[in-house]
């Protein structure tokens, strides 16, 4: 029977260092009125229930440093009410607010930083072949070397020992026929069993996964046609069935949604408010005074589920008729001397705040395409309309890594939907702001596609 590792140590270590770090803290700064024995037991509580609460610490091989920030940044959040809370109901909440604050900053860092030299020393550790955990696949089909790559990062600590298959191989991980691994496994001492499914019917999965369980090994079963497959897969549980859903969108999810949605109604009112109520006018007469026609130019384009939305823009070009079929082209005479400097800043765009407050578009995700490029690029590309799980927005991804504009070739349409996809699939508000970030920045140099 297996023995406990060093690694099964790990949680529970980590807990304590955590205690002592937040104790230590506050013993040493905090003024001995607030720090008496039931306030170091309701310090020392409130972590314990809220990091069980959150699922703070990590519990996968694969964790990183970055695997669960949403989770860290829930577990300060939610700590820090809980730490202030304790003055206001003792009394004491006016005095030293300042000075609690930097007290509890402090906390946050020294967390941080803990963190972060954590996985700085798991890292080494398990790149030097401490806590490792090794492994076997038993079926290896043609996707072995696909299942391979996973185990390579030294890192992560996995040590793969090779194969079984009744199908002879001349592979060099392969050990031999399927009914040779129970002595192998045994004798090897191996932690977690990978199973190509797809070599198996039902009874045979059966008995494997009772070995592996009778044994105190983790068992695993692998997918085997990757090609179907994406990173958004996940899980569900449906009663006891467990379905397999190819297509997780974060922004399915009540919370996410309300938080994208507040996040948008903010961020455009602030805009509307601040700069479109006196830009307006003023390009309204600037717009005019060089050509006939409207401040603003509309054109239908596809948004959120492939609906059909009118989209605004402050008008940079002359009246055409070739608007709605042809994009905007290099050294295009169609725009106009102010429409030339309002594209190149992207000052154009601003009126989408308003789609934004709308609810037709984001500040963030996939650019609307319009009609004709929809329809073309839906048979053309694969994929594609992926990008419409979600609200089109002003800016993107795409557009922060240099696709934005004019679609030149193939290569520019099949980026900027990869780079979308990435988007639906792992959307977080720190992305969103991230975006944002690079989208200012952006706007401080000089884009080759700004025209």
């Amino acid at each position: 029977m297996k023995q406990y590792k060093n690694s099964d140590f790990i949680i529970p270590i980590s807990v304590v260092i955590h205690l002592c770090i937040i104790n230590g803290i506050l013993a040493y700064l905090t003024p001995d009125t607030y720090f008496n024995v039931y306030h170091i037991l309701y310090y020392n509580l409130s972590w314990i229930f809220i990091i069980n609460g959150v699922k703070y610490y990590p519990i996968g091989r694969k964790d990183r440093f970055t695997t669960k920030l949403n989770s860290m940044l829930q577990l300060y959040l939610v700590y820090g009410l809980a730490y202030f809370a304790l003055f206001a109901f003792i009394g004491k909440i006016e005095d030293s607010v300042q000075y609690h604050l930097l007290v509890y900053a402090l906390i946050c860092l020294a967390l941080l930083t803990y963190r972060a030299l954590f996985f700085w020393l798991m890292s080494t550790y398990r790149t030097g072949g401490g806590n490792s955990a090794k492994l076997v696949v038993i079926g290896g089909n043609g996707n072995l070397e696909k299942v391979k790559k996973v185990f390579d990062e030294p890192d992560l600590g996995y040590r793969f020992l090779g194969f079984f298959s009744d199908k002879q191989s001349n592979n060099e991980n392969y050990l031999g026929k399927v009914e040779n691994c129970f002595l192998y496994i045994l004798e090897n001492d191996i932690d977690e069993i990978y199973c190509e499914a797809s070599e198996f019917n039902a009874l045979e999965l059966k008995n494997l996964i009772g070995f592996a369980d009778n044994n105190l090994i983790k068992f695993k079963v692998l997918l085997d046609n990757k090609e179907m497959f994406s990173r958004a897969m996940s899980i569900e549980l449906y009663d006891n069935i467990p379905v397999l859903n190819l297509r997780n969108v974060p922004l399915d999810t009540e919370y996410a949604r309300i938080t994208k949605r507040t996040f948008d109604l903010f961020f455009s009112s602030l805009v509307i408010i601040t700069i479109l109520s006196w830009l307006s006018p003023l390009l309204y007469i600037l717009i005019r005074f060089e050509s006939k026609g409207s401040l603003y130019f509309k054109q239908k384009r596809h948004g959120f589920k492939r609906r059909v939305f009118w989209c605004y823009k402050f008008r940079s070009m002359v009246c055409n008729q070739s608007s709605d079929t042809q994009m905007a082209i290099k050294n295009d005479l169609r725009v106009t001397r102010i429409g030339n400097f309002l594209r190149k800043t992207s000052i154009d765009e601003l009126p989408q705040f308003f789609n934004v407050f709308l609810g037709d578009m984001s500040v963030v995700g996939p650019r609307p395409h319009m009609e004709l490029h929809t329809d073309h690029y839906e048979n053309s590309v694969d994929k594609y309309l992926v990008r419409h799980f979600v609200k089109p927005g002003i800016t993107g991804l795409a557009q922060t890594r240099g696709y934005r504009g004019e679609i030149e070739n193939n290569h520019d349409i099949e980026s900027r939907v990869r780079l979308d996809i990435f988007y639906v699939e792992k959307w977080s508000l720190w992305l969103d702001l991230a975006i944002i970030f690079n989208t200012i920045a952006n706007f401080f140099k000089k884009e080759e596609k700004a025209y």
